[in-house]
């Protein structure tokens, strides 16, 4: 692995960041396009922005994995990899809190720890940070497999969420609703994460066979997820708001659908390569991207803070002048903030 492919990691995963400090931030504002907002019925621009995180961790995981095991041995290596996993589980639970609150005491005894359970924690805490660490530990026993064995892992997880999602895990999501596919989304969200991992092997050897090559698979990703959209009985095209009902082949983040995350895998393996165009062939690299990508966990929590800071002064309707005034300064103090936190050495 040379320094340039990772080079071109960190610029692609600053990029993600500085995506998702956008669409994370203007997304309640009435002004701003409806391809910049969530809306859970197709792939928005807003929604392929969290697989891409996944993609890095894959490619990522894959990398630290293998000279762990390498320096360390197996067994080092796969325990690294559960207290860290299990550490953004729990992390992910406190920052994202549960889904409700009790007013007196009597509610809480009817409650009971199950009923907790049921009603609060089936929902809030399933966000990327819980969902990346429940997905990483999902693929750990193939992390370090070969190519076959990951596709055949990944075909797998896929198949297992149509058969649940057939069976009672659809309706659940989308009534409940879940946020970014619920407690058995990690079984989709395996499929950016585990290509993640498999761009990793073929950008070890860069050769402009393998980026033609690269290129071939994300465009048979995407082309992919759209064809199996039609199994709903209706191709569910990205960008563009489905004329019919949802269903479990629709794109949809809320459910985090088969085909919602594979079109996606290939869309982030597609901007991964035009990194690798600009970065690693080419001569382009941001500062600015590689401060958001050099320390990604900062760069994710530190803008949740400010942003309580300058929301409640921005108005829902207000013009589009001032949404965009406000964004730049919550981007602005929050790359402060994050650019402070490397002087001091300080990396999540």
């Amino acid at each position: 692995m040379t320094d340039g492919r990772l080079n071109s990691l960190d610029q692609f995963r600053g990029y993600t960041v500085a995506g998702m400090l956008l669409v994370n931030f203007i997304g309640g504002f009435d002004v701003v396009p409806a391809v910049l907002k969530h809306h859970n019925t197709y792939c928005s621009y807003a929604d392929t922005i969290m697989p891409q995180f996944f993609y890095a961790v894959g490619f990522a995981f894959r990398l630290t994995y293998l000279r762990r095991k390498q320096r360390e041995g197996i067994r080092d290596a796969v325990s690294h990899a559960v207290w860290r996993d299990l550490g953004l589980i729990v992390l992910g639970v406190f920052w994202y809190h549960l889904g409700g609150k009790v007013q007196t005491w009597e509610q809480l005894r009817q409650l009971g720890v199950w009923g907790v359970l049921i009603r609060d924690f089936g929902r809030s805490p399933f966000e990327t940070l819980t969902l990346i660490g429940m997905t990483s530990l999902w693929v750990l026993p193939v992390i370090g497999a070969t190519v076959r064995l990951r596709v055949a892992y990944m075909i797998a997880s896929a198949v297992l969420y149509v058969m649940l999602s057939y069976l009672f895990y659809f309706d659940w999501a989308w009534n409940r609703p879940a946020i970014d596919g619920g407690p058995l989304s990690f079984l989709t969200w395996a499929i950016p994460l585990l290509v993640g991992s498999l761009a990793f092997d073929a950008m070890s050897a860069p050769s402009n066979r393998m980026f033609v090559r690269l290129s071939a698979y994300a465009l048979a990703l995407m082309a992919l997820g759209i064809g199996l959209s039609r199994i709903g009985g209706e191709f569910s095209w990205p960008f563009l708001t489905p004329s019919s009902s949802v269903n479990l082949w629709t794109m949809s983040q809320r459910t985090g659908s088969v085909t919602y995350l594979t079109f996606c895998a290939g869309f982030s393996l597609a901007v991964n390569l035009l990194f690798v165009l600009l970065c690693d062939i080419g001569p382009l690299k941001s500062g600015l991207l590689d401060l958001l990508g050099r320390n990604a966990l900062a760069a994710y929590l530190v803008p949740s803070i400010v942003s309580e800071t300058i929301k409640p002064y921005t108005p829902k309707d207000a013009p589009a002048w001032y949404v965009t005034g406000a964004f730049l300064l919550y981007f602005a103090i929050s790359c402060v903030f994050i650019r402070h936190l490397e002087k001091r050495g300080t990396r999540l």
